[in-house]
């Protein structure tokens, strides 16, 4: 079983800058795919963004592309999510994912897995 760890969340002014990351340790983080989603109060969990294994694919929902930016560093079984420009509308639990496939990530899985969640807050 697969765990993973967020962190690097916060409190910062709009136009600001973080950066989460995500530590997964288990067999299967050698050939999944990493994720990102956000759930805000009230709100349904979202797709942030995406990242195959070899980091050559990735996904973003509209809303944070040009300014938010996915990567991993196999080496360190860590994914992280590079946000600049901040809004308040990013402010939300961010969760780390973990699955097969970029499209496993997206989609419905009962074989997808989260982290606990890191709070990030953008104020005005």
């Amino acid at each position: 079983q697969v765990q993973l760890v967020e962190s690097g969340g916060g409190l910062v002014q709009a136009g600001g800058s973080l950066r989460l990351s995500c530590a997964a340790s288990g067999r299967t983080f050698s050939s999944s795919a990493m994720g990102w989603f956000r759930q805000a109060p009230g709100k349904e969990r979202e797709f942030v963004a995406a990242i195959s294994w070899s980091g050559g694919g990735t996904s973003y929902t509209d809303s944070v592309k040009g300014r938010f930016t996915i990567s991993r560093d196999n080496a360190k079984n860590t994914m992280y999510l590079q946000m600049n420009s901040l809004k308040p509308e990013d402010t939300a639990v961010y969760y780390c994912a973990i699955d097969a496939t970029i499209a496993s990530i997206k989609g419905d899985s009962i074989s997808r897995r989260w982290g606990q969640g890191t709070q990030v807050t953008v104020s005005s």
